[in-house]
């Protein structure tokens, strides 16, 4: 993946975490009312974010 390139130029830049990530954690009780969910413009089914708020 990381030899893509399109014609015009555009490459990919890959990083790869060797670490195990727990399938089925939680969320914190109170994860909705502290972190604000940001959806990117393109493809925002796979693209998001969660921005802790301040304060």
């Amino acid at each position: 993946m990381e030899k893509t390139q399109t014609k015009t130029g555009l490459s990919v830049a890959v990083n790869i975490l060797n670490k195990v990530y727990k399938t089925g954690r939680k969320v914190a009780d109170n994860f909705k009312t502290t972190m604000q969910i940001v959806f990117d413009e393109y493809l925002p089914k796979w693209n998001y974010r969660a921005v802790p708020q301040p304060g």
